[in-house]
């Protein structure tokens, strides 16, 4: 089960990463301001993902995806711990 939760850890956190980045490029593409703003303050990126939902729909959904893969690893990890 520990190994499990490891790899889901893993998948999760790569997902994420690659989605937050790819919301920056989108970010950058929109303005310069915007994405140094998401990428240097906390919460502007979820402002703008607000803002300009149809352009970041996309990644937003699956960078949730991936946090849902890496709660669930870690409560995997931390079950076959105890």
């Amino acid at each position: 089960m520990e190994i499990l939760g490891v790899i889901l850890l893993i998948i999760g956190g790569i997902i994420s990463s690659v989605c937050h980045i790819w919301i920056l490029v989108i970010a950058f593409h929109q303005s310069v301001l915007w994405g140094f703003g998401s990428l240097l303050v906390p919460f502007v990126t979820f402002i703008f993902v607000v803002m300009y939902w149809a352009e970041a729909k996309k990644p937003f959904l699956i960078f949730i995806a991936g946090g849902v893969l890496l709660l669930i690893g870690g409560l995997l990890v931390a079950i076959g711990g105890a």
